[in-house]
């Protein structure tokens, strides 16, 4: 299955105050984790949309697609779009967000092998039956992500297509953001 990843680090992390993914956790940055969440050899290529300049640099060191956001203001919709743009033509891509420290490689790469038993699937984790992030999305619904505007993400698309959508249960740890320094503060490996 040729499978694109698309890491999203262009937030402008408000709730946290700012800075969110330079914050540190258990020893290193958000913005390194989120890299080593990607398993290698699993996805054809992936992409990192940021605008930090050490999670550019770190992308380039480790083989992934480095995206520049220059205008983040604009949404999330524009990290999906420059994501989809940068990975091109796949049979799906899953998109990650970087604030989810906790989360392993073996639950992505997981996540990925559901996706290509089932390609015809939009496969996200779950816990508990609460859904949650990284999702993977057919390319028949790159149309969708790309039409997005503002701070609209996929998460429409899964309550437009419920019956299409396949739960994977992961450690509900895993699914764990940190949007706030008291939710990073709570986070525990």
């Amino acid at each position: 299955m040729d499978l694109g990843l698309v890491i999203m680090a262009a937030g402008a992390g408000r709730r946290f105050g700012g800075g969110k993914l330079l914050a540190e956790f258990g020893g290193r940055p958000l913005y390194v984790r989120a890299l080593e969440a990607a398993p290698p050899g699993v996805f054809a290529r992936t992409a990192v949309v940021t605008a930090i300049e050490p999670m550019l640099a770190l992308a380039r060191e480790r083989g992934f697609l480095p995206v520049v956001n220059d205008r983040p203001a604009l949404g999330v919709s524009r990290t999906i779009r420059l994501g989809l743009e940068a990975v091109g033509d796949c049979g799906g891509v899953m998109f990650l967000a970087a604030d989810q420290p906790l989360l392993r490689p073996e639950t992505v790469a997981r996540l990925a092998r559901t996706f290509a038993a089932h390609p015809d699937r939009i496969v996200a984790p779950a816990a508990g039956g609460k859904r949650g992030g990284p999702c993977t999305f057919p390319a028949e619904f790159v149309p969708d992500l790309l039409a997005l505007t503002g701070d609209k993400g996929g998460a429409w698309i899964l309550k437009a297509h419920p019956d299409r959508v396949l739960l994977v249960e992961v450690p509900p740890e895993e699914l764990l953001d940190a949007d706030t320094p008291e939710a990073l503060a709570a986070l525990r490996i």
